[in-house]
């Protein structure tokens, strides 16, 4: 991977920086190209030219930092798999003039394709920064997003309580637990302490961005029927009416969802690590149980308490532990009982007021297309860890679901 990234920076500039390395089952270079390397052709022109002078047929893997379209609209890496044996591929991102899922791309239709990590994803936007600027998938798009950003947010609360971290720092340790670990190491301090500076600093920032969300910038503002798409996932997965069962809503942010989702469900429970969320949520729903409390950590409720757990676009949050939230969930949900989550998988292009389907890298400000189902699938394998059965994903226009069952 990291040598594709090298090859692409060969490119000429100005110019769009793509590299790509096929590679032998013995992790030995087979071919390598770049996109201008051959005046007036691509990178897969180039890299067909030169399998062809090697009489090289095919290769284990296949290393490409963009997934490129070509004039006509077609993806590239599909020619190429067309022509050429290769087991593993790997992309790094997008093209950015990708706005939307196409049938033809090799990446969604073909199976597990694997990912560049996300520092290699940062190093190809900068590579082609201007590129990717100007394209539907940069975030400044979408105000809300482009200004407040939780790893910004985090450094402030940690700086606050005497913890100076770069967005470096915080960016290269995005689970809970190692970002806790880096403090230690360098302030020599007991990790109870500094998991207790980072639990705070991360209630403090997801409270300042969703405590009082502005549904207007919400990607479900552009889809009316969210709440029915909910409502089918859920009934496609238990029989019992979501009235009479007792629900572990998790991540409840500024109570919007909820208000839609529950407001005929007597027996329902919020959990949540941020406070104002969840006060909104007990002047909405009076009868309710508030808890404030982390998904990873559920200890203040009980075991087999629930018929139905739901947390919707928690479990692709910064920072976020999803498989000591998916055993969490476990734990407290009666046998047989259902678990509904949900990926974000949209930005609502507030300039043109639709969505642009994806998750935002981490660090960065563009938004990836293939994250969100590469994030629920992630998900659906935590899951399975857990001990959920029956792990089904469902598609919509703002989000992907997964619902799964307990044995």
């Amino acid at each position: 991977m990291h040598y594709a990234v090298r090859v692409a920076q060969r490119a000429p500039s100005p110019g769009r920086r793509v590299g790509v390395a096929l590679v032998s089952e013995h992790n030995a270079l087979v071919c390598s190209a770049f996109e201008g390397e051959a005046r007036g052709a691509s990178w897969y022109r180039t890299l067909r030219s030169k399998m062809h002078e090697r009489g090289t047929s095919g290769a284990h893997s296949a290393y490409l930092t963009v997934n490129t379209l070509a004039a006509d609209g077609s993806f590239e890496l599909a020619e190429l798999l067309k022509d050429v044996r290769i087991d593993r591929v790997h992309v790094g991102l997008p093209d950015p003039a990708l706005t939307r899922y196409l049938d033809a791309d090799p990446v969604t239709a073909r199976g597990p394709v694997h990912r560049f990590p996300d520092e290699l994803q940062r190093r190809i936007l900068r590579q082609n920064r201007q590129w990717y600027a100007v394209s539907e998938q940069s975030i400044e798009c979408n105000p809300h997003y482009s200004t407040h950003r939780i790893s910004a947010a985090v450094c402030a609360g940690l700086a606050s309580r005497g913890f100076a971290l770069s967005r470096k720092d915080v960016d290269a340790h995005r689970r809970r637990g190692a970002l806790a670990s880096l403090i230690c190491r360098r302030y020599g301090i007991e990790y109870k302490e500094a998991d207790g500076a980072v639990s705070g600093a991360l209630a403090e920032a997801f409270d300042a961005k969703y405590g009082a969300y502005d549904q207007a910038y919400d990607a479900r503002a552009a889809h009316a029927r969210w709440a029915q798409d909910f409502l089918s996932v859920y009934r496609r997965s238990s029989a019992r009416p979501l009235s009479t069962a007792s629900i572990l809503n998790v991540g409840v942010g500024s109570g919007h969802e909820a208000a839609a989702l529950f407001p005929q469900c007597p027996q329902v429970t919020f959990a949540d690590i941020a406070e104002r969320g969840l006060a909104g949520i007990s002047r909405r729903f009076p009868w309710s149980r508030t808890v404030v409390s982390s998904a990873e950590d559920l200890s203040a409720l009980p075991e087999n308490s629930y018929d139905l757990y739901v947390s919707l676009r928690t479990y692709n949050s910064s920072f976020f532990d999803t498989s000591a939230a998916a055993r969490e969930a476990y734990r407290v949900l009666k046998p047989g009982a259902v678990i509904v989550v949900s990926v974000a998988n949209g930005f609502l292009y507030t300039q043109r007021d639709r969505v642009v389907p994806g998750l935002l890298i981490p660090g960065s400000d563009f938004v990836d297309l293939y994250r969100g189902m590469d994030t629920a699938r992630l998900i659906g394998a935590d899951l399975g860890g857990a001990g959920f059965t029956d792990i089904r994903m469902f598609p919509t226009r703002t989000e992907i679901y997964l619902s799964a069952v307990t044995a």
